[in-house]
């Protein structure tokens, strides 16, 4: 049985550790309320946006346009971007998402996996250092844009990194890794095809459709702008919703790791008057072998 003083050492050393946890869970709590809030709002937006998108898809008959939503028929060149945290403490939040990368990456990216047809952006320092570790090679990481996310930073490096190069046919496909976000204790690990946006079923490109539509001053323009400010907006939001999975995550962890605190620190407590009543009676029976030799 451990001294006396290596106990008080242990539950002093716990106390301090739950105080932290405690202080990190509550700023965690202010963070993810904040961001909750923020992701909700502009959720509204979002839907709003990607419904018109889905409405005028139907009259992009022009090649320029219509390639946002054409699919290649060989996707040699694919963009892979990766939206994980700056710091740790969230659990298993960046480390589902590698594993989710590392297992269905060949099945979903098909022939780009493991060859230079594959350009792998990683947003947020962690998921791109874990993915690194397991030999995965990242082109480009950026830590800045997860850190505090608005959207003139977002809309930059879509526009420069994904939008442009798809344009322009670098790429054939973008994919996004993120955090689906559930409830603050869960967050799914999924990857989504950006790139060519995917119409929901039943939205088909008719050119009858495009006559219940008044474009001014003309279509081609019209579409031009509202495509990339579209997909601007949807990049945006999942980034967004991978704050509020990463807040959400590190809540959960701080909240756990607060509880186990406080349980482990009742055992050693228990412990700890285990060991001095034990000291105790040892003394007092070493006092009463002491007067029993004096009388004998």
């Amino acid at each position: 049985m451990a001294g006396l003083k290596e106990i008080r050492t242990r539950i002093n050393s716990i106390a301090s550790t739950q105080k932290i946890t405690s202080a990190m869970k509550m700023v965690s709590a202010a963070k993810f309320h904040k961001a909750q809030d923020t992701f909700f709002r502009f959720k509204q937006y979002s839907n709003k946006v990607d419904e018109v998108l889905q409405q005028v898809a139907s009259t992009a008959h022009d090649p320029s346009v219509s390639k946002w939503f054409k699919k290649q028929k060989n996707t040699r060149n694919i963009a892979l971007v990766v939206l994980s945290s700056n710091s740790s403490m969230c659990a298993g939040f960046n480390q589902n998402l590698a594993k989710k990368i590392v297992e269905d990456g060949a099945k979903t990216l098909g022939s780009a996996w493991g060859t230079d047809g594959l350009t792998i952006f990683g947003l947020g320092k962690k998921g791109a250092d874990i993915l690194s570790k397991k030999g995965i090679s990242i082109n480009l990481t950026d830590s800045e844009i997860t850190i505090s996310p608005n959207f003139d930073d977002t809309a930059s490096f879509c526009e420069q990194h994904i939008l442009t190069p798809f344009n322009d046919g670098t790429y054939d496909a973008v994919y996004i890794a993120y955090n689906e976000f559930r409830n603050p204790a869960v967050q799914v690990p999924t990857i989504i095809q950006y790139l060519p946006y995917k119409l929901p079923e039943g939205i088909e490109k008719s050119s009858n459709e495009s006559d219940n539509f008044v474009f001014e001053p003309n279509r081609e323009d019209i579409l031009k702008v509202i495509i990339p400010m579209a997909l601007k907006t949807s990049f945006y939001e999942l980034i967004l919703e991978n704050s509020i999975g990463e807040h959400g995550a590190r809540m959960t962890a701080m909240h756990q790791a607060t509880e186990n605190a406080i349980e482990l620190s009742k055992q050693l407590k228990l412990q700890y008057n285990k060991a001095r009543q034990a000291a105790i009676t040892k003394e007092i029976l070493e006092i009463v072998s002491g007067a029993e030799a004096l009388r004998g």
